[in-house]
């Protein structure tokens, strides 16, 4: 050891410029290595999230599609209003589904409301979505447009819908002028039907199903068909089978190749997302068959006479209805969790529940043309017919708060109504089921234009409900009780004016600092930067200028929160250079950069998704007044920003000072 100890100091005496490049050579190694290392950790940490969910979701199929494979080719029973025992079965297990006639309503609000709905569709103003189904962007199979009170907004699959206002006599918008006469005067119809059904729904005692004017004609329909057994509705004997489902609590796969054409039905979709696709998370045939997504199969079970659809015997190795209840009978349960686990980002905690009276805030309206659809799927399960709208709760709203639906059908854009139809198969229908129970038979209800339908207490928690397409377009106006504590205009305003109270702004030379440096302050400062930036303002401009066509209400609140915004932009600049400043002592600055690097991961990560949507392909076929705006955006050298828009290498200098603490 003291022969080479002595070796290297001669060597350095003779060779000194040979020991620093070796010296300076093994530091240049050893830091690439840890750079990447750290690339490679922050690459780890950024798909973690979505790795946790695609699992998640694999590990939620499963059951999914072993109920299906245990049905097999058979079908469980559901009800019509001419089958025996149905209204036994609506009182026992669906006692919160109301069916009121369209003869109950005012005869002068059906007209101002099916013209109001006529006038929103001819100017433009129902749209389809394009929303995020598992980390992919779908069009919605329907157009859609939200009104409510002002302010209000209303989200479902990674989509925040901004509602035009209703203009109300008594309504904030009063006086404005920010949309013209007709579009205002549609808006108020929809009000007036939103105030009848507060008032309705508060009046409907315990035991109403029917409305009056019905109750004998579903009585006479029931005696004439007595001897009918449980069975399927000749409406859906009409329909051939097939093996699709889409995503709700039973979730439809995305993957069929008309996926980007056809939405999926989702957990968090109202009445918005067809069942256009082949039924992955509930296979039950090969996966050749989901992706060539065929509209309809005759299944080995059933044959064709003449229109009907009948069930055939079942073989010696097919299980009866009946064997399936011990080993599906524990599948409710999934159901629960998942509604638990993936609620809608505006959920409270914990969940408000709807008391005394109620107050619809705002309606979701929907317009689906069948004939304009190239394919829509047969409902899997009872074989009610084809669905515009699959299996699914409606989410997001307050706990046991109800649902009213208005239904109107017509011909064409010039609202020629599909009334006095005779074929039970040109009606609309709405189909419903005990969720993740085959004990209980489904039911299936008739829409007439003009009818409604509520859905009170516990029904759209322990049930789910689907839409059954007829033969003509429909319109439905949905009013709900959204939950809201985080979701309308007053709240994020707040939201703003807590962020910058820790802004101080020098009234003499207009310099900004912050006021409070506790780790908890400026991590609840980000959290607000990140809520306005990617739950309001990416959301709004997302959606193109949609809105800014049929009304300007929402043009100026926007403009202010971007005004907003770029305050807390300086504010996570002044963070950064807090973070930054070695004159800090060491233990408060590590948590200080520890709370910064957290933010500004999860920022750059959400601007890049963002990015990638606003420029994918789907987002490239809408026409430019509806195409997605990748705003705010700005250059490296945009003077009036603090901070780039990139922010990997200020992640890189906060990783390093961290590194080096």
């Amino acid at each position: 050891m003291g022969l080479v100890i002595s070796f290297l100091g001669s060597e350095w005496k003779r060779r000194p410029f040979f020991f620093f490049f070796f010296f300076f050579f093994f530091l240049c190694a050893w830091w690439f290595s840890f750079q990447n290392q750290v690339q490679t950790q922050r690459q780890e940490d950024r798909h973690s999230r979505s790795s946790d969910t695609v699992r998640l979701h694999l590990l939620q199929r499963a059951p999914r599609r072993r109920l299906l494979q245990e049905l097999g080719d058979q079908k469980i029973p559901f009800l019509g209003p001419s089958d025996r025992g149905f209204q036994q079965l609506w009182d026992s297990s669906y006692s919160g589904l109301v069916l009121k006639k369209s003869c109950s309503l005012p005869t002068e609000l059906h007209g101002r409301v099916q013209a109001a709905l006529l006038t929103l569709r001819r100017k433009g103003c129902l749209l389809r979505d394009l929303v995020r189904v598992r980390d992919r962007d779908v069009f919605t199979a329907v157009s859609r447009a939200l009104l409510g009170e002002p302010g209000h907004t209303y989200r479902y699959l990674d989509t925040r819908l901004f509602a035009i206002p209703w203009h109300s006599e008594d309504a904030d918008v009063k006086g404005q002028n920010c949309c013209d006469p007709d579009l205002r005067a549609a808006c108020k119809a929809l009000w007036e039907l939103n105030t009848f059904f507060c008032s309705d729904v508060s009046q409907l005692k315990e035991g109403d199903r029917l409305t009056q004017c019905v109750k004998g004609e579903a009585e006479a329909k029931q005696s004439e068909e007595g001897d009918t057994e449980s069975k399927h509705s000749e409406d859906s004997k009409n329909s051939e089978g097939g093996d699709s489902e889409s995503r709700q609590s039973e979730e439809g796969d995305t993957e069929s190749k008309h996926s980007e054409e056809w939405d999926i039905e989702s957990k968090h979709s109202d009445e918005g997302c067809s069942g256009t696709k082949q039924e992955g998370e509930w296979e039950t045939g090969s996966k050749h068959s989901s992706e060539e997504g065929e509209s309809s199969q005759v299944k080995p079970g059933e044959t064709i006479v003449g229109a009907e659809t009948q069930p055939l015997g079942l073989g010696p190795q097919e299980k009866p209805v009946a064997q399936l209840k011990h080993s599906l009978s524990d599948y409710h349960i999934e159901d629960k969790e998942e509604q638990a686990s993936e609620q809608g980002c505006s959920q409270p905690s914990p969940p408000q529940v709807c008391t005394g009276p109620v107050k619809f805030n705002v309606t979701l309206l929907n317009y689906m043309d069948p004939a304009a659809m190239s394919q829509l799927k047969e409902e899997p399960y009872y074989g009610m017919g084809k669905m515009a709208v699959g299996w699914h709760h409606d989410e997001n709203l307050i706990t046991h708060s109800p649902v009213a639906v208005y239904s109107y059908s017509c011909h064409d854009d010039k609202g020629e109504s599909s009334e006095g139809g005779s074929a039970e198969k040109a009606f609309w229908r709405i189909g419903l089921k005990v969720a993740w129970d085959i004990h209980t038979p489904g039911l299936m209800l008739p829409l007439e234009s003009g009818d409604c339908y509520y859905m009170r207490d516990d029904l759209n928690c322990t049930h789910q409900h689907c839409v059954l397409a007829g033969e003509t377009a429909r319109f439905s106006s949905t009013h709900r009780v959204a939950e809201c504590s985080s979701g309308t205009l007053t709240y994020i305003q707040s939201q703003c004016q807590e962020a910058l109270s820790n802004l101080h702004t020098d009234p003499e030379t207009g310099s900004h600092s912050l006021l409070d440096l506790l780790p908890t302050t400026l991590r609840r400062c980000e959290e607000i930067h990140n809520e306005v930036e990617f739950e309001w303002l990416r959301q709004y401009w997302f959606q193109g200028q949609r809105y800014t066509r049929f009304c300007s209400w929402w043009t100026s609140p926007m403009e202010q929160l971007e005004k907003d915004w770029r305050l807390m932009e300086t504010m996570t600049m002044l963070f950064l250079a807090s973070v930054e400043d070695e004159g800090r002592a060491e233990e408060g600055r590590r948590e200080m950069a520890e709370t910064l690097l957290s933010a500004l991961t999860d920022r750059h990560q959400q601007r890049q998704t963002w990015r990638d949507r606003c420029h994918s392909n789907l987002a490239q076929t809408l026409p430019p007044e509806e195409a997605p705006v990748d705003r705010p955006f700005w250059g490296v050298d945009d003077p009036g920003m603090p901070l780039p828009f990139d922010l990997a290498d200020i992640i890189n200098r906060v990783e390093s000072l961290l590194w080096r603490m």
